[in-house]
C-alpha cells in the first residue's frame, strides 16, 4: 500500500515558518509521482520559474531546463539520490525563469517510500526562492567591504602623513617607505599604519613621535617617550 497524497494541500505552515525564519520569502511546494513520472506544482512554484499557474506542464525535462547550466549536474544528482534512496535533502542553486531572469533557490524534500516493496513512490518537498535575501546579504557584505576598505586607506594616510611631517619626505617617498617596512616585516599595510596612529595618539598628542622615536618604531621597538 502506498502513501495517499493530496496535490491541493498548501505547504505546512511550522515547516514553512522554520525555513522561512521570519523573512518575507515566497514558499512552493513540489511533489514528484515516480508512478508516471509527473509532477505537481504550486502556484508560487509556477512563478519562481516566470509562469502563470498551469501555464506549462511541469516534468523533469523542463525544471533541469531551468537550472542554471553551472548547476545542473549537481541538482539531477540530487535528484537521483532522493529517488533512489528516498532520504531527505536539501540543496540551494539558482535557476534561470522564463524571462531569462537568473534566481537562487532553496529545496527541501524526502522520497516516500511504499512500505511493502521498499520503493520510493514519490519526492515531495518544497522550494524557497531566496533570490532577494542573497541579493541583500551581497550588498550589506559589499558595503562592509567597501567601509573596511575605506577605514583602511584612512589609516594609512594618517600614517603616511606622520611619516611625512616627522622625516620630511613627500608624499611618494613617505609611502613607499611604509611599503618598505610593511614588506620586510611581512606585516600588511594597514595593520602597520593602525599600529602607527596608535603610537601617535597614545599619549592624547598626534604627531607627538620624534625622529628617533619613528626609527625606533619600523625597526619593531616600542618608541621612548
Amino acid at each position: 500500500m502506498t502513501t495517499s497524497y493530496n496535490p491541493s494541500r498548501r505547504f505546512d505552515p511550522e515547516l514553512a515558518e522554520a525555513l522561512l525564519r521570519g523573512a518575507p520569502q515566497i514558499v512552493g511546494q513540489f511533489i514528484l509521482d515516480l508512478s508516471d513520472q509527473s509532477w505537481w506544482w504550486s502556484d508560487e512554484l509556477y512563478a519562481m520559474h516566470g509562469f502563470r499557474p498551469g501555464e506549462i506542464m511541469p516534468t523533469t525535462a523542463l525544471m533541469l531546463a531551468h537550472k542554471h547550466p553551472e548547476d545542473r549536474e549537481r541538482v539531477e544528482d540530487v535528484l537521483l539520490a532522493a529517488v533512489a534512496t528516498g532520504e531527505p535533502f536539501s540543496s540551494v542553486h539558482r535557476i534561470v525563469d522564463a524571462q531569462g531572469r537568473t534566481r537562487t533557490l532553496g529545496v527541501v524534500g524526502r522520497g516516500r517510500l511504499d512500505r511493502r516493496t521498499g520503493e520510493t513512490t514519490h519526492v515531495s518537498g518544497y522550494f524557497i526562492d531566496l533570490t532577494t535575501t542573497q541579493r541583500e546579504l551581497a550588498q550589506r557584505e559589499a558595503t562592509a567591504a567597501i567601509r573596511a576598505s575605506s577605514a583602511s586607506r584612512s589609516t594609512i594616510e594618517q600614517a603616511k602623513g606622520a611619516v611625512m611631517a616627522i622625516y620630511g619626505l613627500p608624499a611618494d617617498e613617505a609611502f613607499d617607505l611604509m611599503c618598505h617596512h610593511s614588506s620586510i616585516n611581512n606585516e600588511p599595510l594597514r595593520d602597520l599604519s593602525r599600529r602607527l596612529v596608535a603610537e601617535l595618539t597614545a599619549g592624547g598628542v598626534a604627531g607627538a613621535l620624534r625622529r628617533a622615536d619613528l626609527d625606533r618604531f619600523f625597526e619593531g621597538k616600542r618608541p621612548v617617550r
